[in-house]
């Protein structure tokens, strides 16, 4: 019974070399090797076997017998999924071939899929693998390493990350078209702290930003809020007229643009934030990896939706709302009425 092991390339490629060109003699030339050398090599392969297998003809030319030919189409194809292998390392040396995981908090997954439909068109050979979540998941996958690259607003304090801006992420306060505010040009701090807030769950970057928006003009005042489960599903209830929403501007472009939703003038709105593209300080930033993080720079934030509304409103400087509980300007406690959506 043959040895695998004792195979070797230099047999193969010595009855290669005589099945292409039909004679020992001017495979040896092919190879560059002696007559006796490519002798050597053959017959060590058909000890091995325990058969024959080339034919020798009349005239000192040779074929390969059924055994020969099955061995020489092997070969063949170890040849070709071999070549296939040398460029597939070679593209992943040059960040052109290779796997790169993404996260993405939940107020991006309304332009995500096209950032990597873009990105896939001019890298092909990279996959993108996509991970959606609220802003405390994303930055657990970070913590964990189960994500390269992670799409958020405010960069997280750990890890420690390198972040790239991509471009700015307004909030706003939205409300249905007819509801008794969406005329107003101008909204004082009592009449929104009136209204019952539709909220993300806990965890949510957005969350957190609308509570600490509230803290601040409220000075301590309770206010009331539903937690919803999604984006959706409070753009949903806004537009049936269950409440408010302070929400990203991106995920209800279209509802402001066709007239839908509408953004309510107030003490600092929008709130003017940005987002980022980042990494752990640690992650290797193998080429692949580092042309995922170009090619995303490059778009120069031009994936982000359109965010007219047809207001003009004041804006707060950046960062405000973004500050910890407990700083300047942010009430660390106050009393609130809650209620929570049931499902």
């Amino acid at each position: 019974m043959p040895i695998q092991d004792a195979i070797t390339f230099k047999q193969l490629r010595a009855l290669t070399a005589v099945a292409n060109h039909g004679s020992i003699t001017a495979a040896a030339a092919q190879l560059g090797l002696t007559a006796p050398a490519v002798h050597t090599q053959l017959r060590g392969l058909e000890d091995n076997f325990q058969c024959q297998l080339l034919e020798r003809l009349v005239g000192g030319g040779a074929r390969l017998t059924p055994e020969g030919a099955e061995l020489f189409e092997a070969f063949a194809g170890i040849n070709a999924r071999l070549a296939t292998s040398i460029d597939r390392v070679r593209a992943l040396q040059g960040g052109k071939n290779g796997v790169v995981v993404l996260g993405v908090v939940s107020t991006g997954k309304y332009f995500a899929p096209g950032l990597v439909a873009s990105i896939r068109r001019t890298m092909p050979e990279i996959e993108i693998l996509l991970r959606v979540g609220n802003r405390e998941t994303i930055i657990e996958a970070l913590q964990h390493s189960t994500i390269d690259l992670a799409i958020m607003g405010r960069p997280p304090r750990s890890p420690q990350v390198v972040p790239h801006v991509l471009g700015q992420h307004p909030h706003v306060l939205i409300a249905a078209a007819d509801h008794p505010l969406a005329k107003r040009t101008q909204i004082g701090a009592r009449e929104i702290l009136a209204e019952t807030f539709l909220a993300r769950e806990e965890g949510s970057g957005t969350r957190i930003m609308m509570m600490r928006y509230l803290d601040r003009i409220g000075e301590g005042a309770p206010y009331r809020y539903t937690e919803m489960g999604t984006n959706e599903t409070i753009k949903q209830a806004v537009l049936a007229g269950l409440g408010v929403a302070l929400i990203s501007q991106h995920t209800v472009a279209e509802e402001l643009k066709s007239g839908r939703l509408v953004a309510l003038p107030g003490e600092g709105l929008p709130i003017e934030r940005k987002w980022y593209l980042l990494h752990r300080t640690d992650l290797n930033l193998t080429p692949v990896r580092a042309n995922v993080v170009r090619r995303i720079l490059e778009f120069d934030g031009s994936f982000l939706p359109s965010v007219t509304t047809g207001r003009t409103q004041e804006q707060i400087t950046p960062g405000v709302w973004d500050a910890p509980r407990g700083s300047r300007g942010v009430r660390p406690a106050i009393r609130r009425e809650t209620v929570r959506a049931g499902g």
